[in-house]
């Protein structure tokens, strides 16, 4: 297999600066509809970029949980890689690829995090066996291997049994990324990609074409 010969030409839509609204988080709640309306493949999934230490970046795919008060919500272990990075450098970037529209969105911000009682009210609407998922795992710490999972799963399950209510652990929770810059990019034919990008001007946004 030769990968540098694959190819894909774009040409299914095409994206103007008279197509898109004055604020980004409306313009992206309309494409993130359109992927869910079509039924993309996991469309709330998000490339998740962060700065550690050694000012190295670091990247995983999570999930979106919500769009509030002008941010963008996601959760997870606060002991984790991603969340000892995002407290020396709290900046991330966040890229969205729904391949069946041709389309990708990246969005740069600072992030902080949620209050208590927002994780707690995300953490009780999860399914039971991801909550005890979220006792069990020292999310990113080094293990043996995965029977030493399997028998914390089976302690903490334990633990709650009977219980109609799991507390939330104390390092779990919410981060929300407050976004200062937006790119919507529409694959186009010839790879002259249509790139439409916001930033914040005060109140207001700058909307401006980009060069693919």
């Amino acid at each position: 297999m030769n990968i540098a010969d694959m190819r894909k030409d774009y040409a299914m839509q095409s994206l103007d600066l008279g197509d898109v609204t004055a604020n980004p988080f409306e313009q992206f709640q309309i494409w993130l509809k359109q992927a869910i309306d079509i039924q993309a493949l996991e469309p709330t999934a998000m490339h998740l970029a962060t700065v550690g230490k050694d000012n190295r970046p670091s990247a995983r795919i999570v999930l979106l949980k919500g769009i509030e008060a002008a941010q963008l919500m996601f959760y997870t272990n606060y002991e984790s890689r991603k969340a000892t990075e995002l407290a020396l450098h709290p900046y991330a970037s966040l890229t969205f690829f729904w391949a069946e529209l041709e389309r990708q969105v990246r969005i740069e911000g600072k992030i902080t995090q949620v209050a208590p009682d927002i994780s707690t009210a995300y953490f009780q609407s999860r399914p039971r066996e991801s909550q005890l998922g979220a006792w069990a795992s020292p999310q990113s710490k080094p293990i043996a291997d995965r029977d030493i999972l399997v028998k914390k799963y089976a302690e903490v399950s334990a633990k709650f049994e009977g219980e109609a209510m799991i507390e939330r652990p104390a390092n779990w929770g919410g981060y929300a990324l407050s976004a200062d810059y937006f790119e919507f990019w529409q694959g186009r034919p010839s790879r002259l990609h249509d790139r439409i990008c916001y930033r914040q001007a005060g109140k207001v946004w700058d909307i401006t074409r980009l060069a693919p």
